[in-house]
């Protein structure tokens, strides 16, 4: 049997939720907005959507379901790094039938052509994590953004006239500034190789889209530059993202 229709059949036993999830089947829209903050979820929720309803809040991981200009679009939480956004996307796709989620959260900028602020349409993600050895491929497995998706949000972003960055990136499993390895062989190296920007749960959402044949793209906005040190403060990274969520509503 096909490892992700097992898992998916083993999905089935919870009647009402997920242990992650207490969202009922049906009340999670099939296009979600996913950025990693609770709080940003909420805030999304609060001021893009019509009707909104709180679906989930387990281990405070919000998650809403709403309208925008009258089709169904639903916001959740995935919380930090590879782990946390494999769980709470994995769970979407395969047990509320999600067919599409686009991550909008930040990135820390790795080359100079990314200012603070600057909208990035992540086309691929590269990677420290050891998330795609549960494929036991023989070699190494390169996820991308559904073409579709990432070539709708290109359009909306020099329609709105957004400036933005359109390549690949470097999801890692440790925050930059707090690494042990030298700058010279760590996010120097990424970015040599040509990823824009970091963050740490891209590369887990597209495998998980990949694995089982959903779609999925990821936005972020460049919230601190490794180049320039310029950053955001906490407040902006919650609030201060607009543009990046409505090219992320045009895709609804």
């Amino acid at each position: 049997m096909d490892h992700s229709l097992q898992k998916k059949r083993q999905l089935e036993h919870f009647s009402s939720g997920t242990p992650h999830n207490q969202a009922k089947k049906g009340e999670i829209a099939p296009f979600v907005l996913m950025p990693g903050d609770p709080l940003r979820a909420k805030y999304v929720a609060e001021t893009k959507l019509d009707n909104v309803r709180q679906v989930t809040g387990v281990r405070n991981m919000f998650g809403f379901t709403g309208t925008w200009q009258g089709k169904e679009v639903s916001v959740m939480a995935s919380g930090m790094g590879a782990p946390s956004m494999g769980i709470y996307s994995f769970e979407l796709f395969a047990f509320y039938d999600v067919e599409r989620i686009v991550r909008i959260g930040t990135c820390g900028g790795m080359i100079a052509d990314i200012d603070v602020g600057d909208l990035v349409i992540a086309m691929t993600a590269s990677t420290d994590s050891n998330y795609a050895h549960q494929y036991r491929l023989n070699g190494s497995f390169s996820p991308c953004a559904d073409y579709g998706l990432l070539e709708k949000a290109v359009s909306s972003a020099r329609a709105r006239k957004i400036r933005h960055w359109v390549g690949g990136i470097f999801s890692s499993d440790v925050f930059s500034l707090y690494s042990a390895l030298p700058e010279e062989e760590g996010w120097e190296r990424w970015a040599s190789m040509g990823c824009g920007a970091t963050d740490m749960e891209c590369f887990a959402l597209y495998c998980n889209a990949a694995q089982l044949g959903k779609k999925a793209l990821t936005l972020l906005t460049c919230s601190d530059s490794n180049i320039t040190r310029k950053e955001m403060s906490p407040q902006e990274r919650q609030t201060s993202l607009n543009s990046m969520f409505d090219v992320a509503l045009d895709l609804v």
